[in-house]
């Protein structure tokens, strides 16, 4: 059965009041199409006067005009709640709108879970699966390498301490063809087992493994092709991963994202990553808001110079707030946790880290662990730099110590072992820059608790 399609038009003092008449006729005459309302957002060159009553007697809709400054945005979201419309249909134009302002109302329509088309354009929010039978929450990010793997660990090792039996699901550019169980809490996920899985084309260095081997937890892996602006993936086998993760012996389902793809599944609770590191416009504009609005927990990352200065950290974090003023932020850094002994080794450090920070790791594996770093490669992303990394220090380094993404297993265990090096692989911890945000531990447990709350009221309904 087709379903009608309830709009609402915005329309604009620039055109001629009968061609707009004609324009909202023509949406009604197409099948299937229904227009409940339109929205006046400005624009005064062929405006006579503001009488709703006539401009809605002449259109044949009511016709609301904003009584703010500028582009009526509380008003759209209004009349989307009144008409219960599925689909905002743009029928303004230049000068009234322009790209930035299209966005912000791509992002307000796609947050109420509807879509928002032109004559040339048709945005629609990400699918969200509604098929979880437990509680869970996700992790989504405003971009890659900002942390998302890293903080998914971080969480999921958190809730195993605390007795909640956690599983990860993960999704990746190179994930498995059917959603893969690896049993982080039963195998012993060894350099040389990693190396045996590659060699069987495995792509050993997925997120799902990483996790495994961090948080030593059950965990599904799953594949993802394409990232659309909005967040929504072309292609996924993730909607079998959940309910694969319905049937394990897990009670809390944590699902990861994909750089800026956003996992399709319906959770109790969302915490989303916003990098300082990236561009302001990435975070702040085009569909940065959308993907903010999921949030309940906000965790900035990378909040340090070289890659974010504390002026850039402070306007980040103000305007985010205004974005979602209802979600909780902890600014943070990243720091490496080597998962076996280095104390006293000369150690050769591959990470995805940028070498503008690699001063600050060194130091803190030094002072931490014991240990004399002889070489640093931020080069685990680019196989033939990190090649040429590798053999610049690879006589002088007693140990490799590897995050485990990219090229982690293929290249740098494969030349370690091949070169008599010992492999450590090596975790990332977000840490809060300061006392004056909230703690991040209890922060993600209260989330928790509360996913668990509503998953259980969501039953009882």
């Amino acid at each position: 059965m087709v379903l009608t399609k309830k709009m609402l038009c915005l329309i604009d003092g620039e055109h001629y009041l009968p061609v707009t008449q004609e324009a909202i006729d023509t949406l009604n005459k197409l099948e299937y199409h229904d227009v409940k309302a339109a929205v006046f957002i400005g624009g005064t060159e062929k405006l006579k006067n503001e009488d709703e009553d006539s401009y809605s007697n002449i259109l044949g809709v009511p016709v609301k005009f904003g009584t703010e400054k500028g582009i009526p945005y509380k008003l759209i979201k209004d009349m989307i709640q009144i008409y219960g419309v599925d689909t905002v249909f743009d029928l303004s134009d230049e000068p009234i709108l322009d790209y930035e302002k299209r966005f912000k109302i791509a992002c307000l329509v796609l947050e109420q879970g509807i879509t928002y088309e032109g004559p040339d354009f048709k945005f629609e929010g990400v699918t969200q699966y509604e098929i979880m039978e437990k509680p869970s929450l996700k992790i989504l990010g405003t971009g890659k390498r900002i942390g998302k793997t890293a903080v998914s660990g971080f969480v999921s090792r958190l809730l195993h301490e605390k007795g909640h039996n956690p599983c990860v699901v993960a999704m990746g550019r190179g994930g498995p063809e059917e959603p893969e169980i690896v049993h982080g809490d039963e195998i012993k996920i060894s350099p040389d087992f990693l190396l045996e899985q590659a060699e069987k084309g495995v792509h050993a260095a997925s997120d799902h493994w990483e996790d495994a081997l961090m948080s030593r937890i059950l965990t599904i892996g799953c594949r993802r092709c394409g990232g659309g602006m909005a967040g929504e993936v072309f292609l996924t086998n993730m909607k079998k991963g959940a309910q694969l993760a319905n049937k394990v012996d897990a009670e809390f389902a944590i699902f990861e994202g994909s750089g800026a793809a956003i996992p399709p599944i319906k959770t109790n609770k969302n915490i989303v990553l916003v990098g300082a590191n990236q561009p302001i416009n990435n975070i702040l504009k085009y569909f940065g808001p959308y993907r903010i609005s999921f949030a309940d927990l906000i965790i900035m990352t990378m909040c340090e110079e070289p890659m974010a200065n504390p002026e850039k950290i402070k306007y980040l974090e103000e305007h985010v707030k205004k974005i979602n003023p209802d979600a909780k932020l902890v600014a943070t850094v990243f720091r490496p946790k080597p998962l076996g002994d280095i104390s006293g080794k000369k150690v050769l450090f591959a990470t995805t880290a940028p070498s503008d920070v690699q001063t600050k790791l060194i130091e803190y594996l030094e002072t931490n662990y014991d240990c004399k770093v002889v070489g640093v490669s931020s080069n685990l992303a680019n196989r033939p730099l990190l090649r040429e990394d590798i053999a610049a220090h690879i006589d002088d380094a007693d140990v490799m110590l590897t995050e485990l993404k990219a090229a982690a297993v293929d290249v740098a265990t494969k030349e370690a072992i091949d070169g008599g090096l010992e492999v450590v692989y090596c975790d990332n911890i977000p840490i809060p820059v300061d006392y004056t945000y909230p703690d991040l531990e209890k922060s993600v447990l209260d989330l928790v608790e509360s996913a668990i709350f509503d998953f259980n009221n969501e039953i009882e309904d």
